[in-house]
């Protein structure tokens, strides 16, 4: 009876061991400090370890929204790509009309000037 649960043993042990093997030896023949460079301001343009409550500038949060708007465009765009031969002419015109609405934002975020980074 217990030789059925050895499978489940095996993924739990497996599972440890590529969880805790990295952590291991990191620690063993990692740095002791972590880089300077790497702590550095990076593209988010302020210090990394300070107080939590600072304020942050709003053209972080809009490039952010814009990513996402355009990277669930394209995880639109692929599935229908893929069986544009399947659903004819219906399909094509409703894909066309969505990707028109996403340019007309799209210009409209650009004539803003949203896109622009002072």
């Amino acid at each position: 009876m217990l030789a059925e649960y050895f499978p489940v043993l095996l993924f739990i042990i497996v599972g440890l061991a590529i969880g805790v093997a990295p952590m291991l030896l990191g620690k063993l023949f990692g740095p002791n400090r972590p880089d300077p460079e790497k702590l550095s301001p990076y593209e988010c343009g302020f210090e990394a370890f300070e107080d939590a409550r600072m304020k942050f500038d709003v053209r972080y949060y809009l490039v952010a929204i814009l990513f996402i708007l355009f990277d669930l465009e394209i995880a639109f765009l692929l599935p229908w790509a893929s069986v544009i031969g399947e659903i004819g002419l219906f399909g094509f015109l409703s894909m066309m009309l969505f990707l028109g609405i996403l340019v007309v934002g799209f210009v409209y975020e650009w004539m803003k000037g949203a896109l622009e980074w002072e």
